[in-house]
């Protein structure tokens, strides 16, 4: 799989699990909603307080497993690649447009951005170095 392939398989599917590492160099595993931004970056957001943000800054080496609706066997991909965590105030349009893509239109944008605000809600961006799964012959 490619990176190009990867990003169009995020344009349709945004169940995910982000894997982290924690202090002591175990896993720390969130379910988040991935979208791909126009500039190829992946884009979760998470309220700032929490685990997987403080792993993030400590180390910005991040997996991230994406799958469909239908949970099987060839509907997913891995993205291994490095996670920038982008606070408020500079975050505000990138959690608006992850909103755009995962919920549409709002009726009202002000009571999204004072949910955004209110929450403490900052964007994860993940820059994709590696994806899979990859073909494989026999023997490898």
């Amino acid at each position: 799989m490619e990176i190009v392939e990867a990003r169009e398989f995020l344009k349709h599917n945004h169940h995910g699990v982000l894997v982290a590492r924690k202090r002591d160099g175990s896993l720390q595993m969130t379910l988040v909603s991935p979208v791909v931004g126009a500039d190829g970056k992946v884009t979760i957001t998470a309220r700032e307080s929490t685990y997987k943000v403080k792993n993030i800054r400590r180390n910005p080496q991040v997996s991230l497993l994406i799958y469909g609706e239908k949970f099987n066997g060839s509907n997913y991909i891995q993205i291994d690649g490095k996670a920038e965590v982008i606070p408020l105030p500079q975050a505000m349009d990138t959690v608006l447009e992850w909103h755009r893509q995962i919920r549409g239109e709002p009726a009202n944008w002000e009571e999204v951005r004072k949910k955004i605000l209110a929450e403490g809600r900052i964007a994860i961006r993940v820059t994709i170095e590696r994806v899979g799964p990859q073909n494989r012959t026999r023997g490898s």
